[in-house]
């Protein structure tokens, strides 16, 4: 499916994978005419590849980009790139980190703001941590599409996981991609979203508005009953999501709550948490 209609040709192949956090499946990108790069090979899938292959047809696959290790996103590039040569590139998962995909392994190390020239086009490197650490976002440089991974969803808001999660790095992030000059925004999951700064300002809106009412919340719980546990108070600030996403609503909660604690908000006795002024 074409998803561009600049010079520089964007198609979507959409994952097999649909589900509860993929939505209606992985977006892989085929950028280019005859020479072309993907974003997001997605995981093994070899359906999925065969997919690729098939749309390449007899063009020649040159780079994987990886916006981050999930396995919803780059366990695919071992098999692809043994198929193409293919450059992979990426930023390998923090050592230790967990639910992430040890098996990638970028072609060399790459660094935030480096450009990669494709020829027909060039792709700009957007370090983007928050979801992750290793999370980068790719800007086609001649159509002003920013490929966003998992850091910006179309109709919903990505799930922030601690401890390589982080919140604060998050906001930062997305303050910095408002700096790009972007056109469009091409998410992992998801349509093509072509208001790029109005998206973007939602989310942070979204954010902070969840912020601040996770320390309402928790001076309300801390009043009536003292320290209040993650599972009590994610009932509490994420009231307006069904019972089966608040086991992931409480890893974004505790995101908010470790920033917070940082910015001296809030406060942590064992595994329960307190507002700082509950008490006072």
């Amino acid at each position: 499916m074409a998803v561009g209609s600049g010079r520089v040709p964007v198609q979507r192949v959409l994952g097999r994978n649909a589900g509860l956090m993929t939505g209606p499946g992985t977006n892989s990108y085929l950028i280019g005419s005859q020479q072309l790069a993907l974003v997001d090979p997605g995981p093994v899938d070899p359906g999925h590849i065969d997919a690729v292959l098939r749309v390449l047809a007899s063009r020649s696959l040159n780079w994987i980009f990886v916006t981050h290790t999930h396995g919803d996103h780059s366990p695919g590039t071992v098999l692809l790139q043994q198929k193409t040569g293919a450059e992979v590139i990426g930023l390998s998962p923090s050592a230790g980190s967990t639910h992430q995909d040890h098996s990638f392994t970028p072609s060399r190390i790459y660094h935030d703001g480096e450009v990669i020239d494709c020829g027909e086009f060039r792709v700009r490197l957007v370090h983007s941590p928050g979801h992750v650490s290793n999370h980068f976002c790719f800007l086609l440089e001649e159509e002003n599409i920013l490929f966003t991974g998992d850091h910006i969803l179309e109709g919903t808001t990505p799930v922030i996981l601690p401890p390589d999660g982080n919140m604060r790095h998050y906001l930062e992030s997305l303050t910095k991609l408002k700096t790009l000059p972007l056109s469009a925004l091409a998410p992992g999951h998801g349509r093509m979203m072509d208001d790029p700064n109005g998206v973007i300002d939602t989310l942070i809106r979204h954010r902070l508005r969840r912020e601040q009412k996770t320390v309402t919340g928790l001076l309300e719980l801390s009043s009536v009953s003292g320290p209040a546990s993650l599972e009590a108070l994610a009932l509490r600030v994420y009231d307006d999501v069904p019972q089966h996403l608040l086991p992931w609503a409480q890893r974004t909660l505790l995101a908010h709550l470790i920033k917070l604690e940082e910015d001296g908000r809030v406060f942590r006795t064992g595994d329960k948490w307190s507002g700082v002024h509950a008490y006072g």
